[in-house]
């Protein structure tokens, strides 16, 4: 299984990092290097997110990563990290 990032994935854990950097610098480097290892479980076993059937036929599944929220889609043999976002955050 490949994996790849999307452009707003990437740019959410930019927007994350900012927003947590002018509280705890340290912090927001261990919440963003967490967030960018979590999809290494997905490799191995990319059915562990729960599906979100409001996207089919695509197969768009979320995972919870601690107080985060990881979308992504499997497509084939790719993996796609597509949003990242805080629970709490008003999407």
């Amino acid at each position: 299984m490949n994996l790849k990032w999307t452009r707003r994935a990437l740019t959410d854990l930019e927007r994350l990092y900012v927003f947590l950097a002018p509280v705890n610098r340290k912090a927001a480097a261990q919440t963003v290097q967490s967030l960018v290892k979590a999809p290494s479980r997905l490799i191995e076993q990319p059915r562990i997110g729960e599906k979100l059937e409001e996207f089919e036929p695509r197969e768009v599944r979320r995972l919870i990563i601690g107080r985060y929220e990881m979308r992504y889609e499997i497509q084939q043999s790719t993996l796609y990290i597509l949003r990242i976002w805080h629970l709490r955050e008003e999407r």
